[in-house]
């Protein structure tokens, strides 16, 4: 027992050592400044434009601009094989492109705040075009903006690894700062704007951005990534550079993973799909319950707080004692609990205590399965190849829900007819928490897989070795 205690007391040391490193600090502050964009053109976009009074359906279709995030593997080899004009050469290729997209987003960002989303028209460069047209297209270059960043992002941080603990760590620092990000772009913004309002709320958000910069001063860019680039055969624009840019990472993908590659897409691209689809309600959901600003930002602010990093941890329990497909197959359970209690809620009505329970079980499960699935999918790529297959997964976990959630206004609004706008969303919620179903028997068959293709101790070394 004693030793078991030295152990533990051991590795708690080592933790804490890895803490104090630089590039899990500048891993921190890069997944807060690659958190930020994504609710402010979505579901936190969702609320303002429904305090504007713009129709369900107008909400609900312009959430398709957040597709940004799930086509993001069409540039991304140029990320992963290019460097940017004058900033790569000063910092690198990975934080290169990291400055060009927070410096991008801050601006689109600072523009949504100056035109607002209402009605009417506006003079842009001398012609007179609607408002929300506009603003639907500064909109799409933070959602493209902010995409870039991910892709990039996500490079360094499996790059930077130098053994899979460490991207464990990373992984879980990445996703701390992340899911900061979002508690501050879906809850700390709603108090802000409670009290000065969208337009300055918006501002201050993308001044937030500024932690990424800092953050790619306090980083160094991958030694991996650097031997990549070096050992990089043929420039992009080339026709071999260009077939390896665009097919080398799909090919590598399938040599690696060889029949199981069809079932690990399925898998991944079917995970989050429940959750996707009721993001653009969520806060118009709120808003018709008849919830302000400040009630929800002081809950989320608070007590969803606390449940995030509740989910963050047992996922990082979860994959420590009993694996990643056990975390993953975990979270494909738990993360439709977030659409039955947003139905719970809609069927009980707006109390302070009901809505925080609702956070509470959101919070815990959206936590949970982002970070096992993150884990996962960071297990799954290639030197030489990261930026493009991980957005590659993460394109593919992304872009079934978020193809389908741009016709969630006008479902609520269809389940709605001869109900009362509550029942409306209590049944769209609970038929998307059904979309948890395949989601689970995928995993299942995952998990399955892997568990056939791990070497089986007692059997000893294979012949001939």
């Amino acid at each position: 027992m004693t030793e078991g205690v030295a152990r533990r007391r051991q590795g708690w040391r080592e933790v804490l050592r890895s803490l104090r490193e630089r590039k899990v600090l500048a891993m921190l502050l890069l997944g807060f400044s690659s958190g930020m964009p994504i609710y402010l053109v979505g579901n936190t976009l969702g609320f303002w434009m429904r305090k504007e009074g713009i129709e369900l359906d107008t909400i609900g279709f312009l959430s398709w601009v957040g597709l940004a995030y799930s086509l993001k593997f069409l540039w991304a080899p140029i990320v992963d094989k290019t460097d940017v004009p004058v900033l790569g050469r000063l910092f690198g290729r990975r934080r290169g492109w990291m400055l060009l997209s927070q410096a991008v987003a801050a601006l689109a960002l600072v523009g949504m705040a100056l035109v607002q989303p209402r009605g009417g028209s506006l003079v842009v460069l001398g012609m007179a075009m609607e408002h929300l047209l506009v603003f639907g297209v500064l909109a799409t270059v933070v959602a493209f903006a902010s995409a870039t960043q991910d892709i990039v992002v996500d490079a360094w941080r499996i790059e930077s690894a130098s053994s899979s603990e460490q991207l464990g760590l990373l992984t879980a620092s990445s996703a701390l700062g992340y899911r900061t990000a979002l508690l501050v772009t879906d809850a700390l913004i709603l108090i802000i704007a409670a009290r000065v309002g969208w337009q300055v709320s918006y501002e201050i958000m993308a001044a937030l951005l500024g932690l990424g910069v800092a953050a790619v001063v306090l980083a160094r860019e991958p030694a991996r990534a650097v031997i990549a680039v070096q050992g990089q055969e043929a420039p992009l624009w080339t026709p071999r550079g260009l077939f390896d840019a665009l097919v080398g990472p799909f090919v590598m993908f399938f040599r690696e993973h060889r029949s199981g590659a069809l079932l690990i897409l399925a898998a991944i691209s079917a995970y989050r799909m429940a959750d996707f689809v009721i993001g653009p309600m969520a806060n118009p959901f709120y808003v018709d319950l008849g919830l302000d600003e400040d009630t929800v930002g002081a809950v989320r602010g608070s007590i969803g707080l606390v449940a995030t990093f509740a989910g963050i941890a047992l996922a990082g329990i979860v994959s420590v004692r009993w694996g990643v497909m056990a975390a993953l197959l975990a979270g494909a359970v738990l993360g439709p609990c977030s659409n039955l209690a947003f139905a719970w809620m809609a069927h009980v009505g707006p109390g302070k205590l009901e809505f925080a329970i609702a956070m509470t079980v959101d919070n815990i499960s959206s936590g949970f399965a982002g970070t096992a699935l993150i884990a996962y999918m960071s297990s799954l790529t290639s030197i030489g190849y990261t930026a493009t297959q991980y957005a590659l997964l993460s394109s593919f976990y992304a872009m079934p829900g978020k193809a389908l959630k741009g016709f969630s206004g006008m479902t609520v609004q269809h389940l709605a007819q001869g109900r009362t706008l509550l029942e409306g969303y209590a049944l769209f919620f609970i038929g998307t928490a059904l979309l948890a179903i395949p989601v689970v028997l995928l995993c299942w068959a995952l998990a399955m897989m892997q568990a056939r293709k791990a070497p089986d101790p007692a059997a000893g070394p294979p012949a001939g070795r």
